[in-house]
């Protein structure tokens, strides 16, 4: 397994393989968009303001979210010691993977018709008229989730100023605007457009949040077009094409920005900044950074909050298996459902993710490096519910078991983690040290070892942070598994949007909790499999315990 043969060509393969699905899933839409004219793109009033609607609610989104990650960003790179920063800082990294449903019944527990401060706000003010459903709900939810990754990406870009700069900034004097001039934003302006164009993807391919924050008709973006146009009126031409737009313009703003060279960290680096006090972190701004460190705290916590509370009382009910009558009685089967999808997908990208990676560093060849960077980014230019879509146009007329629905959501949960997992890997695969490649060549340590002596004691830690990111994002997935399940046989995510629906509020709670505790606990584990185990060395009647390696 050591010659290049066997480094380049299954990564190789299953570069190609993505690539093929996706051209097949593209193929399809373009086999059934000619049913549907596309001048009616722009006559038809309905789909004209769905196209507008999308673009604006993502746009409005970025706008807001860039607005509230600045400031953010700024604080904490000021502030680098303080009790809690750690715990805040991973806080904002839990919004990547957190279930987007799970958030969204937090949400509606804090800003809802019922909700915390909703209820807190009338009193004081009993003529405040607040909808949460619509345009409101939908921004305020793109910004819980889409601020902590802009805010942590441009904290790390800020954290890597080089601190002769800083310390030559700090004897001349500089006050905060000056500073903001010279180092900040000359630090954030390179990766702002990746930011922005990351944020925007998101926000535009956006379907749990506007499926259950949407309100209606005219909050309706091109993802819930084109599951109602599959699911409810059957117009597979009318999906065919409002898929293919949404591939052209998430394709033109990616093309855009790897043309010109903008890249955007889609995974934040996970290790902590110095302990270095900066001299711009005293006087008015430990009042004011202190003051939006907590609002931004409050923001992200309390919907957590709320699903905790509000599940809590009727967890143990929803996890009884007998009584048939509870509304939450499908919690264990449902649970079962998501683990076998999430695991296999979780397990598939990190696997197709080492063999790319692989490949990449023994070939060298410009053609398979430009296959590898187009796998990676392939997701965000063509979104899972797209490819689904295609897919399922495709196999339409043979898809009939649930059971092959289920492996297929699982195939396209694997791609869609893939960009994340490549970027978790890609850094501890190719930094291992050239020396030690070379002693390891010069000793012929080739195949199974070279494997386990080299790469798994440096890979052992990321790989598992890998696996849980794979298999969270499947596991909250809610876009593809609505378009493939059954409705009799749902996931977790697909349960709690049906209870949802059907107004089961303290069962819906129950379920948002039991698929949160299943994420931490899946992380738990997958953090506990990673660990190092200390190495031990016998001097005599001394024991030295060497520490683990700094991983990423």
């Amino acid at each position: 397994m050591s010659g290049s043969g066997w480094r380049i060509w299954p990564g190789t393969l299953l570069a190609l393989g993505i690539v093929g699905l996706a051209a097949c899933g593209v193929g399809a839409l373009l086999w059934q968009a000619p049913a549907l004219d596309a001048t009616e793109l722009w006559s038809s009033r309905y789909l004209r303001s769905v196209l507008v609607f999308t673009v604006w609610q993502a746009a409005l989104s970025v706008f807001l979210s860039l607005l509230v990650a600045l400031p953010i960003a700024r604080a904490l790179d000021r502030h680098r010691r303080f009790p809690g920063r750690g715990i805040l800082l991973r806080l904002m990294e839990l919004s990547l993977v957190l279930p987007t449903i799970v958030a969204v019944s937090g949400i509606v527990g804090v800003y809802g018709r019922q909700g915390w401060l909703t209820s807190l706000l009338q009193e004081w003010s009993p003529s405040l008229n607040w909808n949460l459903y619509g345009l409101n709900g939908i921004v305020l939810a793109h910004i819980f989730f889409n601020a902590p990754l802009a805010a942590r990406i441009l904290l790390q870009t800020l954290e890597s100023t080089p601190e002769g700069q800083r310390r030559i900034a700090s004897q001349l004097g500089l006050g905060p605007l000056w500073q903001w001039r010279a180092l900040e934003w000359p630090a954030m302006r390179p990766v702002l457009p990746g930011v922005a164009a990351l944020v925007f993807t998101l926000c535009f391919t956006s379907f749990a949040i506007v499926m259950t924050l949407g309100g209606g008709p005219g909050a309706t973006t091109l993802e819930v077009a084109i599951y109602q146009s599959l699911r409810f009126e059957f117009d597979f031409g009318r999906a065919a094409l409002l898929a293919v737009v949404q591939l052209l313009i998430c394709g033109s703003l990616w093309w855009l920005v790897l043309r010109k060279g903008v890249t955007a960290s889609l995974v934040p680096d996970r290790k902590l900044s110095g302990n270095s006090i900066r001299k711009d972190s005293t006087g008015v701004h430990v009042v004011t950074d202190g003051a939006l460190l907590v609002t931004f705290t409050l923001f992200l916590i309390l919907p957590l909050l709320a699903v905790l509370f509000r599940g809590f009382p009727g967890l143990l009910d929803a996890l009884s298996p007998g009584d048939a009558s509870l509304s939450g009685s499908g919690l264990l089967p449902a649970t079962l459902r998501s683990l076998a999808i999430a695991l296999p997908a979780g397990a598939a990208s990190v696997l197709t993710a080492l063999l790319i990676l692989a490949a990449k560093k023994a070939g060298n060849f410009q053609l398979l490096s430009r296959l590898c960077e187009v796998t990676a980014y392939l997701p965000l230019i063509i979104p899972p519910l797209v490819l689904g879509t295609g897919l399922f146009l495709l196999l339409r007329p043979k898809l009939g078991v649930t059971n092959e629905g289920l492996v297929l959501v699982a195939l396209i949960n694997a791609v869609m983690a893939l960009p994340f997992v490549l970027q978790l890997l890609r850094g501890p695969f190719n930094n291992l040290d050239p020396a030690t490649v070379n002693q390891a060549d010069q000793l012929g340590i080739r195949g199974w070892y070279r494997w386990r002596w080299l790469y798994w004691p440096r890979m052992r830690r990321p790989l598992a942070l890998a696996m849980a990111y794979g298999t969270g994002l499947s596991l909250g997935d809610f876009g593809v598994i609505a378009l493939f399940g059954a409705p009799g046989e749902p996931t977790i995510p697909v349960l709690l949007y049906q209870q949802l629906g059907s107004y089961q509020m303290s069962a819906a709670a129950a379920s948002g909790l039991w698929l949160l505790l299943l994420l931490l606990g899946l992380f738990a584990f997958f953090n506990l499999l990673g660990r190092q185990p200390p190495r031990v060395k016998r001097v005599g009647h001394t024991v030295t315990e060497y520490p683990e390696p700094d991983h990423a």
